[in-house]
């Protein structure tokens, strides 16, 4: 098929309209393609007319869904290419669903697959209104709300929808002041599929990520090791990927680009991911990059402790994996090699080395996961071989957002807090609630708290981003940072690196927490 044989179907998301893929689509004409940038029933005109008369809240997912279905059937293309931003991906997945004869391709902007069943609530940032939203579903799906609507995010609320990086002030401007009432029955109503389409195919799907957004082949790579299997689809035969390096709103910040990846989407074109076979172990099994002696261990509900050969008293250092990890995972983190290896490490430098299964099993367990390593940290301080006034906590990737409570409002008793390859402030579209969870800001109240942070040079630029905002924060708060460098290291580096460089970093970065203690 060429371009000129092929239109695209643009279908925005919550509280928006078709006039956000307007520039899109004129780049995807002068490439020779058709392309139709709808404007839902009820967010301003029904059957995809953009500025015509909405039906009001009485749209529910059906009434999107038929949008979609009349756009498709009023082309005459050969080859229908779906496009859906935010909650678009589920009129776009149900129409595909009912039509795939006539749908070539479909596209998912920086949002994930809806799955047969899923209500688009779950798509909504803010974690206290989506929980209430979600049990109202629960507890009447048949009626959930049907004459309500949700009101559109303030300007400064639409950041919480997504990065805006690219969007620019007028940007932001015209989005917050665009946006109409979602109607409510259009999250409630569940997605219903029939196979043809979605998570298990056939129907050729490409996801475009945002990795400003948090989105990248990377973490799809990292999540797939892990075994999650909610997320086993992602490395389904009939999906590809294409990477943006921009925010959730790429139609706004990137319209040329979004068009090229369109037309290389329509082509065929993306990198597809794929599993870890059976016979390969994952990179977080793979042993230690130091050997080190196993110590005695002792075992406290989710929390390890390896112990020096004396009695002691001893410092601690809890160590603090990252995640989200599956609940079902095994072995689980505080028996991965790494921080087996670093406990044990720890151990042999006279510190008791803590390790704790805190439950960040999904992006909505922060709260949760903290509390678990404040209770782990309460543990090690009550054990007869530690001495409670001579603590360090160390956080290592996603994990880093737990450090926030600590530098916030560090006690005596913690004499270091250290860092490896840290994510320091939560990604846009994660929906972390409130000013907690993020030690880009919460470093200014760390006062004469020691910090060692250890930074990889070949980090995922979106995770090393936060990385710089943390340490300017922390110098204009005069809060001293010793970094420990390894320009050659990559993210999770500890197992599959050996590397002398990377054995030095890590000797010199416990070291230096050690001599804190």
């Amino acid at each position: 098929m060429t371009v000129a044989d092929t239109a695209f179907i643009l279908v925005p998301g919550l509280h928006t309209g078709g006039w956000i893929w307007q520039e899109v689509a004129e780049r995807l004409r002068e490439a020779g393609a058709e392309a139709y940038p709808l404007t839902l029933s009820g967010m301003g005109g029904p059957g995809g007319q953009d500025g015509a008369a909405g039906e009001g809240a009485g749209a529910d997912l059906e009434t999107h869904i038929a949008d979609v279905l009349r756009a498709v059937e009023g082309t005459h293309a050969p080859a229908v290419v779906l496009v859906g931003h935010c909650y678009g991906v589920h009129p776009v997945v149900g129409a595909a669903d009912r039509l795939p004869d006539r749908v070539a391709r479909i596209v998912l902007v920086d949002t994930q697959m809806p799955m047969d069943g899923d209500p688009a609530a779950a798509l909504v940032p803010e974690q206290a209104l989506r929980d209430e939203l979600l049990r109202g579903i629960t507890a009447a799906p048949e009626d959930a709300g049907a004459a309500a609507e949700l009101a559109p995010p303030t300007a400064e609320g639409w950041r919480a929808w997504g990065s805006l990086q690219g969007v620019g002030a007028a940007g932001s401007a015209r989005l917050a002041r665009r946006a109409v009432p979602q109607p409510w029955a259009t999250l409630a109503q569940p997605l219903r599929l029939n196979g043809a389409a979605g998570a298990s195919g056939p129907l050729p799907v490409t996801g475009v990520l945002c990795a400003a957004n948090g989105s990248s082949l990377a973490m799809i790579d990292a999540a797939l090791r892990l075994g999650d299997p909610r997320l086993a689809y992602l490395a389904a035969p009939h999906l590809s990927y294409l990477e943006m390096a921009t925010g959730h709103w790429p139609m706004l910040s990137e319209p040329d680009a979004t068009a090229r990846v369109l037309l290389r989407a329509a082509a065929g074109e993306g990198t597809a991911v794929r599993p870890p076979s059976g016979a390969e172990r994952p990179e977080h099994l793979r042993p230690f990059l130091i050997d080190v002696a196993e110590r005695p261990r002792e075992r406290v509900g989710r929390v390890d402790l390896h112990l020096p050969d004396a009695d002691g008293p001893y410092p601690a250092v809890v160590f603090v994996h990252g995640g989200p990890v599956p609940e079902g995972a095994r072995p689980t983190p505080r028996d991965w090699p790494a921080f087996l290896g670093y406990a044990r490490l720890a151990a042999d430098l006279g510190a008791v080395g803590v390790t704790v299964d805190h439950r960040l099993h999904d992006l909505a367990g922060f709260e949760r996961a903290a509390q678990d390593v404040a209770d782990a940290v309460a543990v090690a301080r009550a054990h007869p071989r530690v001495d409670a006034d001579r603590v360090a906590l160390w956080f290592f990737s996603v994990g880093g957002l737990l450090a926030a409570d600590w530098l916030a409002a560090p006690p005596d008793w913690l004499r270091c807090l250290a860092l490896t390859y840290p994510l320091l402030a939560p990604f846009p579209g994660w929906g972390v609630p409130g000013p907690r969870f993020r030690p880009a800001e919460a470093v200014r109240a760390a006062g004469r708290l020691p910090v060692v942070l250890t930074r990889v040079g070949r980090e995922r630029a979106e995770f090393a981003a936060t990385v710089e905002d943390f340490l300017a924060a922390a110098l204009a708060a005069e809060v001293g940072v010793q970094v420990v460098d390894i320009p050659s290291a990559a993210h999770g580096f500890e197992t599959p690196d050996h590397s002398d460089e990377a054995r030095s970093a890590v000797h010199l970065a416990l070291r230096t927490v050690v001599s804190h203690l």
